[in-house]
């Protein structure tokens, strides 16, 4: 293992900003974030960067839905996530959004470089669209039966039964997702990148190490079957970045979404001022790029990543680590049961790291699924952490506190034991590196075993009874603690939280490479608990929460006016260029003695005056609407009413009664303009 300082940039895939994250999420994160911490431990340079991925059709249809515009979702959601992860000890330097300006112009930089370069292709393409809400469908957008195996109710791009992918239009009775609608097919214009300009420097690069072997066998398959042109366009109406030069196109969201990475980094080094993005992200880096991901995205990241990179004269990663899923009690994570579990709910009932340590248990460098056996969650962590770690310190910190004012003996009583857990830094910091932390943790715990039954064997408890063997009872006890801190050491890129409190206790820091000395002659603080217990009624009240996060967001309603008065059915262009909207001038405005809720208002549209009885009444004083302009449908049918004819209709917003608000045009328009 390479013992110089590296320099070393390390990003998690972006999670998506329509959503909580999850405790599948955080599988990734703390993964990586162990990682890190381990690299830093070493002495290595490293930054740890993420982002939100902010952009596309479903970010733009929830916040519809929600009533509010997609910038002020996404900031919302992006401040939820920063919270959990930090709650969870992830320690990114940076985490920004991929909209965002860096992002922006990093897109536009390496679209316009494909460009230039050949890599972009446009032809007109036929693509199903939802006749109902105007508006071309995205791939997941899509659902229908799987052609191959006949599934029903997949999506448009795969068949998550049979695995088989295929077109939107190949589905058999395919249905609009956001309408129900069934789609049509339309044309339109796209642009594509010429993903088979890159074979062979794809080929090559699978195969030099850059991913897990299982996933470069995997890519095999999508090399024999030949690498298609990737569609890069999305047509308006859509959330993103609009394409230069090509009015009403935007940028496919994973088109946008990798370049958040390199959109993150550059936003930590203008922040900080001292760090060249040019230095990790040139083509003659010597850095190295390490991107942590779930096997869900291999396919952008193995293939049209790398290309695009390497098209528009940017440098490739080092390594991609793909991870499996997360399953709980064995089986795929359900909101029904309550083991589809939020980060927030978790940290509302248990320590995160508990989490961290039982998904390091059963982590390694292979891309299996980890099962979040919960009960086994429970017996592990108490019996590791508790019985076994913290144990090991409380037991001997007692009587160093007691019978010696917290000094340690001025020699080590066991050399050869000691060196045996110092020694064992190196394979326990390769299985590190290697994301071999099952491994890892493995080999800490048998360490824990030992320095335990050193304990037992020596039984301190009854040497303090014996007179005259004080030395040898601080002996012991300082030999348990130094263990203890070998041990904590090894487990700090884990469990960081739990390695502060120990090294508060221990009075230093745990450091790499200083296990290989033990603490003589030095004095350490008063024990407190380190660590509690995981009672199992706390995971049982944590899964009936999560039921509850399930029922709440089922009852959940959009709340203010889109809430109240729905958006309406989608109407064409046409249906609303017809109706003519003018401003109007308001003479005279008196009410009508008949009627509770009506107004008579003269009003002037610039050479013909018109009648309109408006039901402002409980709204407005006649003589404060005089001389006001507002808006009315000119060309509405006049409508006879027992106390005259109306000739138009003024237009107001609100739900009623005191709660109404005629339109008034700004100065400068005159009665009579068009509304357009």
């Amino acid at each position: 293992m390479a013992t110089d300082p590296r320099k070393i940039l390390v990003t998690c895939a972006l999670p998506y900003a329509n959503g909580s994250i999850h405790l599948g999420h955080m599988l990734e994160h703390i993964q990586a974030d162990i990682w890190v911490r381990y690299q830093r431990m070493r002495g290595h340079q490293v930054h740890f960067i993420c982002a939100d991925d902010a952009h596309g059709t479903p970010i733009m249809l929830k916040a519809q839905q929600l009533g509010i515009s997609a910038e002020q979702m996404i900031a919302e959601v992006q401040k939820e996530h920063q919270h959990d992860f930090a709650r969870f000890n992830i320690g990114f330097d940076n985490y920004h959004s991929t909209h965002s300006n860096e992002n922006r112009e990093l897109a536009t930089l390496i679209y316009g470089r494909l460009k230039q370069n050949g890599f972009i292709q446009s032809r007109t393409i036929s693509q199903l669209y939802d006749p109902e809400q105007n508006m071309f469908l995205p791939d997941r957008f899509v659902k229908g039966t799987c052609p191959s195996c006949k599934a029903e109710d997949q999506y448009g791009d795969n068949c998550e039964s049979c695995g088989a992918t295929y077109t939107p239009a190949e589905l058999i009775n395919p249905k609009s997702a956001v309408s129900g609608a069934t789609p049509v097919m339309k044309d339109t214009e796209h642009f594509f990148f010429d993903l088979p300009q890159f074979d062979g420097m794809l080929k090559a690069w699978t195969r030099s190490g850059a991913l897990q072997e299982e996933m470069a066998n995997k890519l095999e398959e999508w090399f024999e079957s030949g690498l298609q042109q990737w569609d890069i366009t999305r047509d308006a109406p859509y959330f993103g970045f609009e394409i230069p030069d090509a009015p009403g196109k935007y940028f496919y969201v994973w088109l946008d979404a990798p370049i958040g990475y390199m959109g993150s980094f550059k936003n930590y080094c203008d922040k900080r001022g001292d760090l060249s993005f040019d230095e990790y992200w040139s083509q003659d880096s010597t850095a190295e790029l390490y991107h942590f991901i779930g096997k869900d995205i291999v396919y952008f990241h193995s293939l049209f990543w790398p290309a695009m990179l390497d098209g528009s004269e940017f440098r490739k990663p080092s390594n991609i680590f793909v991870h499996g899923y997360v399953t709980v009690n064995g089986a795929k994570m359900s909101k029904s049961k309550g083991t589809f579990i939020k980060a927030d709910t978790y940290l509302n009932h248990l320590d995160p790291e508990c989490l961290r340590y039982y998904y390091a248990a059963k982590l390694s460098s292979r891309i299996d699924d980890l099962d979040l056996n919960l009960d086994d969650f429970v017996a592990r962590v108490n019996a590791d952490v508790v019985n076994k770690l913290v144990n090991l310190a409380s037991r001997n910190a007692g009587f160093i506190a007691k019978r010696f004012d917290g000094q340690l003996a001025a020699e080590c009583a066991e050399p050869a034991l000691y060196a045996e857990f110092a020694g064992a830094a190196e394979r326990i910091g390769e299985f590190y590196e290697q994301r071999e932390f099952g491994r890892a943790i493995r080999e800490i715990m048998a360490l824990a075993d030992k320095a335990n039954r050193y304990v037992d064997d020596k039984a301190p408890w009854v040497i303090a009874r014996e007179e005259g063997k004080d030395a040898e009872l601080q002996a012991i006890c300082s030999l348990g603690l130094n263990l203890f801190r070998v041990l904590m050491t090894y487990l700090k890129p884990v469990m960081p939280q739990l390695a502060e409190r120990a090294e508060a206790f221990l009075n230093t820091e745990l450091a790499w490479n200083a296990v290989a000395t033990p603490l003589t002659n030095h004095t350490v603080n008063k024990f407190k608990a380190l660590f509690s217990r995981i009672e199992a009624d706390k995971v049982a009240a944590m899964v009936e929460a999560s039921k509850e996060d399930l029922a709440a967001e089922q009852a959940k309603v959009v709340t203010g006016p889109l809430a109240d008065d729905p958006i309406g059915d989608t109407i064409s262009f046409d249906d609303f260029a017809r109706v003519d909207l003018r401003v109007a001038l308001i003479k005279k405005a008196e009410a009508v003695p008949q009627a509770d809720k009506l107004l008579r208002l003269q009003l002037d549209l610039g050479g013909e005056t018109r009648q309109v009885f408006a039901g402002i009444k409980s709204a407005y004083n006649p003589e404060d609407l005089e001389g006001k302009l507002t808006v009315m449908v000119a060309n509405l049918a006049p409508r006879k009413m027992r106390f005259g004819m109306s000739e138009g209709m003024v237009l107001a917003a609100g739900p009623g009664g005191k709660d109404l608000w005629i339109l008034e045009p700004h100065d400068g328009a005159q009665p009579g303009m068009r509304i357009k």
